[in-house]
């Protein structure tokens, strides 16, 4: 039996249903605020290092790109890349949980290891090749797009495993869950969302973690350089100990 195979079946394991509906419960209950806080660091830490580069909000690169055709000054090709690459990854991951013929709480597990193991190549790579001091260079490119995979698996992971979960990475529409549900809440006779509509706490907590992961990297960047990649590093590492 091949190695690849032997960890497959660790992340298997025993083939019990009810428990584990019960784990995916509890990790859709404990894992988008930390997730959360990772988007947040990574978006943030690639934005500063890496040339004014959304590794999370993938799509804000073309506004960016737009810009500076428009208005003139230095254009970074990494930023209009950021969007094949982010498909591609997409599509990898699809293969990857496909292949694996796990579902459930079980593919939460080995895709939370797909974007640990992603951060920490970026990491590693960072340190090594310290592509911060380039930000328009070929290496601060190359790692603009491991983090633009990393939160491509964490999509995926939402959209595949933790069903019906809204977006960890994107905070537009959070901010519109929060302002709506609370719109509702001030107009307790003629509420106007559906019943099943996302609460009002998991909408904030996405934008609270978001918000945090955020301003520990502003705190941190200036100091930390390319080390600033160990925070959602350490992060996504912790989140696959989630149960």
């Amino acid at each position: 039996m091949s190695l690849f195979a032997r960890g497959l079946l660790a992340f298997q394991g025993p083939d019990d249903s009810a428990d584990d509906a019960m784990e995916l419960s509890r990790m859709e209950a404990r894992l988008p605020a930390l997730l959360s806080v990772i988007a947040g660091m990574v978006d943030c830490t690639g934005f500063f290092t890496l040339g004014h580069i959304f590794t999370a909000h993938v799509t804000g690169n073309l506004v960016l790109a737009a810009g500076v055709a428009v208005d003139g000054g230095s254009f970074h090709w990494a930023q209009l890349l950021t969007i094949p690459v982010f498909m591609l990854a997409l599509a990898t991951v699809w293969l990857i949980a496909r292949a694996s013929r796990l579902h459930g709480a079980r593919l939460v597990r080995l895709l939370l290891l797909v974007q640990f193991l992603i951060l920490a190549a970026l990491l590693a790579f960072s340190i090594i090749a310290r592509p911060s001091s380039d930000p328009a260079g070929w290496l601060a490119g190359t790692a603009a797009m491991m983090a633009v995979s990393a939160m491509a698996c964490q999509y995926a992971l939402l959209r595949l495993a933790v069903r019906g979960a809204i977006s960890t990475a994107v905070m537009t529409g959070n901010l519109a869950n929060a302002v709506l549900s609370v719109m509702d809440l001030l107009s307790v006779r003629h509420p106007l969302l559906p019943r099943d509509a996302t609460p009002l706490k998991h909408s904030l907590g996405r934008l609270a973690g978001f918000l945090l992961g955020c301003v520990i990297v502003a705190a941190v960047v200036s100091l930390a350089g390319d080390w600033t990649w160990s925070l959602p590093a350490a992060l996504a590492c912790a989140a696959i100990a989630v149960r």
